[in-house]
């Protein structure tokens, strides 16, 4: 990006010229709620202590790394290389698959997550876990809107409704029974956290009360078979966004878990979470969050498996459904502007209760609230609300049988994909991957090695440019969505200017990105096919 732009970018800003922005919530009729902050009170987590996992190491940056302000006196879009990578590399996550002794015998050989803020906070969260007490993995990505609140929410308690729906009968008695005698229940996730996610420590009782509630309503059903892997997946996002807007209307213990509730029911998510077991994987989306297998043909050449549609207003299948659930006579009034109710980009998220509940249900829950301005919630409802819900947390949910030539699976919010397609995508993972193994190759010692060698060796490294060369996937998809050009190349300077973009302009540019790069393991893919 020249100087010339560059300089375009801030004198926009200070002349309050309006671009075409990314925010999809309450952008038609609803100022910005950035302006109040959000108080929920925040408690860093303890990652897992497994030794498995590695966490990248996270950066505390001075703050003319982002500015808030455009009208700052002294404002710059100067970073130097080193502040650049400091800044895209502070979300960075990873995790090797290990079992008991030291081998990999699952299919996910690795994977490797990494976020990029333009709210402040973030509303992105995202989630990586092992099933202990069922098999396989899960990875989810959660986009959040009308602040973070919903995500977050939606991100420590949905992979555990989705392992609860999975256990067979015997072991849900067994943890019931745990419960029931006070005796420490066996963990039923491992989590792989970095260390600045967050978790909602002061109302982490109230949410196993109602996962309880959940495993209960489970044992009632009274089916030995249980549920197949796609009808967990579904019963899990509906219930736990039916739980969401019964802990709004009910009582609670306090004025902060009656605060979180309110603004978690008010806020929203959109949701895609992953589950591999072995060569299985289910995907269940809800919303435009998205999912993409990487797909290696035999002659070399790379193809992209899209796993999931995008609900909103450009899917005809969203369209169709949402007209057979109303009335004909608000056809033409339940995509204004190409979103729901003129208000909403997705048509399917968790919360929003705006767009489900009534409007004397609304009236109610708010009028007997404290003050929800303070709380950054709006009282505000739609024109032509006449059927509620409009709005579901239903996923669809698809499976794919892997194969030795699925190579990665990419998982992100729609700030990846408003950046870069499918394909391109897929081609950057590609040619990220063949990057990093020349570099392995290139790092290859001879013996016995001395100063010399070594030093030509760094020589070679720096000349190919692999001296800088991100290590995690996440993050060179990152670079690319906010740093390319017209040519498809990063831009140092494009790239520069984005990251150092302020608070009050970074939005109108980019979203939030959150990217998860799941890596499978060929060699068990193929142990599967020949065994059976």
């Amino acid at each position: 990006m020249s100087r010339t732009v560059s300089s375009w970018i801030l004198s926009s800003a200070r002349s309050s010229i309006i671009l075409q922005g990314k925010g999809r919530w309450y952008s038609i009729c609803i100022p910005n709620r950035n302006k109040i902050k959000w108080k929920l009170v925040l408690s860093k987590i303890c990652p897992y202590p497994a030794g498995s996992c590695s966490f990248d190491r996270t950066f505390s940056f001075p703050k003319a790394f982002r500015h808030t302000s455009t009208e700052e006196e002294h404002f710059s879009f100067q970073l130097s290389p080193a502040q650049i990578n400091d800044i895209l590399r502070a979300g960075e996550l990873s995790h090797r698959t290990l079992d008991l002794n030291g081998k990999n015998a699952s299919s996910v050989l690795r994977f490797e997550s990494n976020q990029l803020a333009s709210n402040s906070p973030i509303e992105d969260r995202r989630s990586a876990a092992t099933c202990l007490q069922t098999a396989g993995m899960m990875f989810g990505v959660f986009d959040g809107h009308a602040g973070a609140a919903c995500a977050q929410a939606v991100s420590e308690r949905l992979l555990h409704y989705i392992a609860v729906s999975l256990m067979p009968r015997q072991s849900l008695e067994e943890i019931e029974l745990a419960v029931e005698a006070m005796k420490p229940v066996r963990p039923i996730l491992q989590w792989h956290r970095h260390p600045n996610d967050v978790e909602y420590q002061e109302i982490t009782s109230r949410y196993f009360e109602n996962l309880r509630v959940y495993w209960q309503h489970l044992l009632d059903l009274d089916t030995e078979l249980g549920f197949s892997l796609e009808e967990a997946m579904v019963c899990a996002f509906k219930r736990l966004d039916s739980d969401i807007s019964l802990e709004v209307q009910a009582p609670q213990e306090n004025e902060l878990m009656r605060n979180i509730a309110l603004q978690v029911a008010f806020s929203g998510a959109t949701a895609c979470v992953a589950h591999i077991d072995g060569v299985h994987l289910h995907v269940a989306n809800t919303g435009d969050c998205r999912a993409v297998l990487g797909v290696c043909e035999e002659d070399g050449t790379w193809s992209t498996l899209p796993l999931t549609r995008d609900h909103n207003a450009y899917d005809e299948f969203e369209i169709r459904r949402l007209k057979r659930e109303h009335p004909r006579s608000e056809e033409k009034t339940l995509f204004v502007n190409d979103r729901l109710l003129g208000i909403l980009m997705p048509s399917r998220a968790f919360g929003d209760v705006q767009l489900k509940w009534s409007k004397e249900l609304q009236h109610s829950i708010l009028e007997s609230s404290c003050d929800v301005e303070a709380l950054n919630i709006y009282q505000y409802v739609p024109p032509n609300y006449h059927t509620p819900p409009y709005l579901t947390a239903e996923p669809e949910v698809t499976y794919h049988k892997l194969r030795s030539k699925d190579k990665f699976l990419v998982i992100a919010s729609d700030g990846l994909w408003e950046m870069l397609s499918n394909e391109k995508v897929v081609k950057l993972v590609a040619g990220h991957l063949a990057e990093l193994n020349m570099q392995k190759a290139g790092l290859t010692f001879k013996k016995p090695v001395n100063l010399g060698y070594m030093h030509n060796l760094l020589l070679q490294r720096k000349s190919k440019g692999l001296a800088s060369l991100d290590q995690n996937t996440a993050t060179h998809l990152i670079r690319h969505a906010v740093g390319s050009n017209e040519y498809g190349e990063v831009d140092p300077e494009k790239l520069a200017a984005m990251l150092s973009l302020p608070e009050d302009l970074a939005r109108m540019y980019r979203d939030d990105i959150t990217v998860t790069v799941v890596h499978f393991n060929p060699e068990t893919i193929e142990d599967y096919y020949r065994n059976h």
